[in-house]
């Protein structure tokens, strides 16, 4: 397969998008951001950008027309718009596509049963059909929770209010990679586009348990004061489940499920670090990033 150079990256102002970006550039590609309308973001000057409308396809076609690929970096918010982004970078001659997976087991079946990854289900399994007739190659990036954001916002410990979820007790292990590793990841994928073709890619900074990071983040920020709750995360799907049927979306909780839940494929046993440029953590490696994201908070 041939070496990939232009890359139109769609959803490129979200809080993945900018690092996606800059590693890009950084290893040489060219990068179009397509860019909705009433949006506005600063990139750096070699970036071109390019306003599309999801719900024009003639826009879409124009904007990936020689483009060798495209990544997603969508929030939850903008999945549904794949769809017709697919289908536009097919009839535009994309190569290959990235879609928006990165935090979950994009393989794991009962993960992609919980209703908030339906779309993310619809994305890959429509990708894996046109790329069965020929018409287009794909790669899925399964990192896991963002490590470093993951802590910014308190999803997995909250470091300012000294709270932490040990979801079932906290035992289970998980595997999570920070931002600038995924976007290294996914760059990698690029630079090695026979070996990532059609198939789900892992890749991880480090495995923890949510036990494990108790300590971490107690040693980071002192362990005065520290409160630990131990919620059950069958409790969250159910609770997750309810407020949906009231018309209500709790991602959080569906998000704990795919995570620390038991059978969700959190813990990823086999990943493509060395391929892809990604390096696991040492232990003193992981206390120091967490001791410096303390400090910024």
């Amino acid at each position: 397969m041939s070496v990939f150079k232009n890359v139109a990256v769609a959803g490129a102002s979200g809080n993945f998008g900018p690092a996606v970006v800059n590693q890009l550039l950084e290893d040489g590609f060219k990068v179009t951001v397509l860019t909705r309308k009433g949006v506005n973001h600063t990139f750096p000057s070699s970036v071109t950008t390019i306003e599309v409308d999801y719900d024009s396809p003639e826009t879409l076609v124009k904007a990936l027309e020689g483009q060798d690929a495209v990544v997603s970096v969508v929030g939850f918010a903008g999945l549904t718009k794949q769809i017709p982004l697919i289908h536009a970078a097919i009839k535009a001659g994309v190569k290959r596509f990235l879609p928006s997976e990165y935090g979950g087991n994009a393989e794991n079946e009962n993960a992609l049963s919980l209703p908030l990854f339906q779309p993310k289900k619809a994305t890959s399994e429509l990708l894996k059909k046109e790329a069965a007739a020929g018409n287009i190659t794909y790669t899925l990036v399964s990192s896991g929770p963002f490590l470093d954001m993951a802590l910014k916002f308190g999803l997995s410990a909250d470091l300012k209010g000294k709270t932490i979820k040990l979801w079932d007790g906290g035992d289970r292990p998980y595997s999570t990679t920070t931002i600038p590793s995924t976007a290294k990841a996914v760059s990698g994928v690029l630079k090695h586009p026979e070996e990532t073709k059609n198939r789900n890619v892992f890749v991880r900074n480090a495995t923890l348990t949510q036990k494990s990071l108790f300590e971490k983040v107690k040693k980071a920020t002192g362990p005065e004061g520290w409160k630990a709750e131990t919620p059950s995360t069958r409790d969250a799907l159910k609770q997750a489940t309810a407020s949906l049927e009231k018309g209500e979306i709790d991602r959080l909780g569906f998000i704990a499920v795919a995570i620390w839940g038991e059978g969700y494929g959190g813990h990823f046993p086999k990943v493509d670090n060395e391929l892809l440029g990604v390096k696991e953590l040492s232990d003193e490696e992981l206390q120091s990033l967490i001791d410096s994201i303390a400090k910024e908070i």
